[in-house]
């Protein structure tokens, strides 16, 4: 692990730039960007020193495929050198097209596989709730992933169990298959969740949805974005 930098929010988009060779998941990269920034400045308790601590919060990127956006903002927060960043994608760098959790520092889960990231979120918030950590669990998921019906099973389990150290964050750029009739955030409420929808680039907002109580209940965010496909 490295030493924390000076960087901040405004290096993010030329620490993206320096990671080329997949403009096919570009967008899923940019409509990452402003949520993974407030959830790890202001919210999670995710550092390099507390990274293999029992107690820390957990961060779990099931959206992996494009993680441009996520090993910047891990560089910003000292998990990464800026000099690493221009591998990525090399055969040999460790900063593969996907997070790999034995190989990048700060990553929780090994992910890009899509639909996995909710259910191994809920079994971590069922163990910290069980060993009495109060540690936050936060995973981020696209609203594509929703048609993964692994999902909808963990969405069921995480309400009944009123999980309420467990947060999902749906990034929706319209890119679902056949879309949700009432919008993404009926899916949750229905089963029991708080949910709140706000748009996926303001900071203010986001950091209100995060960080208001939920007594009782996980809660899901849904940060709208552009259309994917359109800047």
């Amino acid at each position: 692990m490295t030493t924390a930098t000076e960087l901040g929010y405004a290096d993010l988009p030329r620490l993206i730039s320096l990671m080329t060779g997949d403009d096919k998941h570009h967008a899923a990269a940019e409509s990452t960007v402003d949520v993974l920034w407030v959830l790890y400045d202001r919210v999670l308790d995710i550092t390099p020193a507390n990274f293999r601590s029992p107690d820390r919060d957990r961060f779990l990127l099931s959206k992996g495929h494009g993680p441009m956006a996520y090993y910047a903002v891990l560089t910003v927060k000292g998990f990464l050198a800026e000099a690493e960043l221009p591998t990525w994608s090399n055969a040999l760098s460790r900063l593969g097209h996907h997070p790999d959790r034995r190989r990048v520092p700060g990553v929780e889960i090994s992910s890009g596989s899509l639909g996995h990231g909710l259910p191994i979120a809920l079994g971590t918030a069922l163990g910290l709730r069980a060993r009495g950590l109060p540690s936050k669990v936060v995973t981020l998921i696209g609203d594509a992933e929703l048609d993964e019906g692994s999902n909808h099973e963990a969405i069921v389990v995480a309400a009944r169990s009123g999980l309420e150290n467990l947060t999902t964050v749906v990034i929706d750029n319209q890119s679902s298959t056949r879309g949700w009739p009432g919008g993404i955030g009926s899916r949750f409420e229905v089963e029991g969740w708080e949910t709140r929808t706000v748009s996926g680039r303001d900071h203010a907002a986001l950091y209100s949805a995060f960080s208001s109580p939920h007594p009782g209940r996980p809660l899901a965010v849904v940060a709208v974005v552009e259309p994917k496909g359109l800047s």
